[in-house]
């Protein structure tokens, strides 16, 4: 078997392990969540009769691992269970499936990464190059401070300084991203300005300075050496010999914040109130609603393994040595 093929088998193979016991770690967690469903449906009034006979009906008298096992057997078939947010005591069943909760609300937040991730993808991987073409002049060393500035500000304060001063001193863009399945594409995107703006400046700090640093990594070695001394263009050093030779490092980077775009937009969807996975997470953990809240979180870690997975085989592909085995 060739060495590449074998690596990314290996890789998926870990993927998959990786991924299993993060689905342990997942139910297990949300065991330990103060609170019970049961009695915020019920009520302190309840005799234990009736919560006993609820939880019997939604099967939480179940021990712990026959649950886990039930859950993984279902999500095998592709079936992330049923929420619990329609049950009532009284017989009436008015719940939906988990399914039918989560896909409209990922659709919402995929629209977000995505819009987010075609502006920032290339505006830090230009901002890096041009700042390791033009390392240490002016330009790079005020690139680097306002992305230092950036990093240092968590989301939420960044995303609260966005709706100041483009959405309440000059009310340019809506605070509030209150999209629904029927909203219009371009009103869509005008509504998500701001989340999507928050999301950027975050994203962009980081896969810039990556960038950055490993295109000047890649300055240092011989055949860049080689190059320059040949007489060529510090342009054209970078872009012929260097930039092929960070696609690895840089894949990596890119990966990472894609990740970072589905996995770490709940703190912005909470802000915005913008109706993503993140929000319907919250408002899931809020309600003790455990059937979606481990949905989310697997998805959440499904995406984040998945895209490093991507990162991992672009760095095998891309890898001369593995390329040429002897």
């Amino acid at each position: 078997m060739h060495p590449i093929l074998s690596t990314v088998l290996q890789r998926l193979a870990l993927g998959v392990l990786t991924l299993f016991f993060v689905s342990v770690i997942i139910f297990s967690s949300i065991e330990f969540l103060p609170g019970d469903f049961t009695q915020a449906v019920l009520g302190q009034t309840a005799t234990e009769e009736t919560v006993a006979a609820f939880r019997r009906e939604l099967g939480l008298d179940q021990p712990a691992y026959v649950r886990y096992f039930d859950w993984i057997g279902a999500l095998a078939q592709g079936d992330l269970g049923t929420s619990f947010s329609g049950r009532a005591a009284s017989g009436v069943d008015r719940s939906r499936p988990v399914v039918d909760l989560v896909g409209p609300r990922l659709e919402n937040t995929l629209f977000l990464a995505t819009m987010t991730a075609v502006i920032a993808v290339p505006l830090a991987l230009t901002l890096g190059i041009l700042a390791a073409l033009y390392r240490g002049s002016i330009f790079d060393r005020g690139v680097n401070a306002v992305t230092l500035t950036t990093i240092a500000m968590p989301e939420f304060l960044v995303a609260y300084i966005l709706i100041l001063f483009l959405a309440s001193l000059n009310p340019v863009f809506p605070s509030l991203a209150n999209i629904t399945a029927d909203t219009p594409f371009w009103e869509r995107v005008y509504k998500c300005a701001l989340p999507a703006m928050t999301l950027t400046l975050v994203i962009v700090a980081h896969m810039m300075r990556m960038t950055r640093a490993a295109i000047i990594n890649l300055l240092a070695s011989p055949y860049i050496e080689m190059a320059r001394l040949k007489g060529l263009s510090p342009r054209k050093v970078i872009l012929t010999h260097a930039l092929p030779n960070a696609w690895a490092p840089i894949a990596n980077v890119v990966a990472f914040n894609l990740a970072y775009l589905v996995v770490g937009v709940v703190v912005v969807e909470v802000v915005f109130v913008y109706p993503g996975v993140g929000q319907l997470m919250v408002d899931a953990v809020t309600t003790r609603d455990i059937p979606v809240v481990q949905a989310c979180a697997l998805i959440f870690a499904a995406t984040y393994i998945l895209l490093n997975l991507i990162a991992d085989i672009i760095s095998i592909v891309t890898n001369p040595r593995l390329l040429h085995p002897r």
